[in-house]
């Protein structure tokens, strides 16, 4: 088992990966660096392997797909997991390691958003997406996250081992925070720089497509982990909704309107529960795969 195991997704960066290994083993000497590839078409294999890394590869697309797949195969006491596009300090990595080796906790954030993040980011809707998915994780889930989305953490050996990675893009920030706080975990928040991408290096991010992926990963999980919370904020809406109209309309109609009503939310319930049934089978599976790689590990 590695002491520190960097662990470094990777599509398409061969501007930065081989830079951002570099870094990462002059600030982490102990560490062990991997990069996991996932299919790409430039040098970025080769800029890694030349840096010291050790390549491996994620054949599904998607980098909740590789974090998936880094955190079955790789065992290490602590873990750091940091974008390849060389846009965070690898001089935090040691205060993010020591919080976690010296006082147990389960995740620290590198949080940009303290810092330099909203003055540096150039591309649209990205200061307000970032604002937006902070303020839903402390409303809906507690807690008090800068940093939902950050690409860079560290992580405990526990946290890798339990976590039941069912993200397949870039939701996966999204499911790495809500399971931290949802099971109590420790998680510690360390302020770090952020800076562009070089000239020339493109990020794989789509503001749209994957904005509504990880929109809808928050409800999802939502409605999975707070299901009571989420009745409440029906029913206080749709009393609302039925107030209103009662302004307008006879008192006859509104017990019509109320028993219109009380359907529509038996139907949102069964199938809120059959998607909830379906989501704990998944993480059920997920779980299973995991521990019988941890018990293979240890026979």
């Amino acid at each position: 088992m590695d002491e520190i195991a960097v662990l470094i997704p990777c599509f398409n960066e061969e501007i930065t990966v081989g830079k951002v290994v570099r870094d990462f083993k002059r600030a982490l000497p102990q560490a062990t660096v991997y990069v996991y590839d996932n299919n790409s078409t430039d040098k970025t294999v080769e800029k890694a392997k030349e840096a010291g890394a050790i390549v491996r590869y994620e054949y599904q697309q998607g980098k909740g797909n590789v974090v998936r797949r880094m955190f079955q195969e790789i065992e290490a006491q602590c873990y750091i997991l940091v974008d390849a596009d060389d846009t965070y300090p690898a001089s935090e990595a040691a205060k993010m390691t020591e919080r976690v080796l010296k006082y147990h906790a389960d995740m620290v954030v590198g949080d940009r958003l303290s810092s330099t993040y909203f003055k540096v980011n150039k591309r649209r809707f990205h200061n307000s997406g970032n604002r937006f998915m902070r303020l839903a994780v402390q409303k809906l889930f507690g807690g008090k996250v800068r940093d939902v989305m950050t690409g860079y953490r560290a992580l405990s050996y526990r946290f890798a081992k339990t976590i039941p990675v069912l993200s397949r893009n870039f939701e996966v920030e999204t499911e790495l925070t809500v399971y931290a706080l949802e099971n109590n975990l420790q998680v510690e928040e360390i302020a770090v720089a952020y800076k562009e991408r070089p000239n020339g290096s493109q990020s794989k991010l789509s503001t749209i497509r994957d904005g509504i992926s990880i929109i809808k990963k928050l409800l999802h999980m939502f409605c999975f982990y707070r299901p009571g919370k989420l009745w409440k904020i029906v029913v206080l809406v749709a009393g609302f909704i039925e107030i209103k109209n009662a302004r307008v309309k006879k008192f006859s109609n509104i017990r019509e309107n109320l028993l219109h009503i009380s359907s529509g939310m038996q139907v949102l319930i069964a199938l809120v529960l059959i998607e909830n049934i379906h989501y704990k089978n998944k993480m059920d599976s997920e779980a299973r795969l995991q521990n019988k790689k941890i018990y293979s590990e240890i026979i």
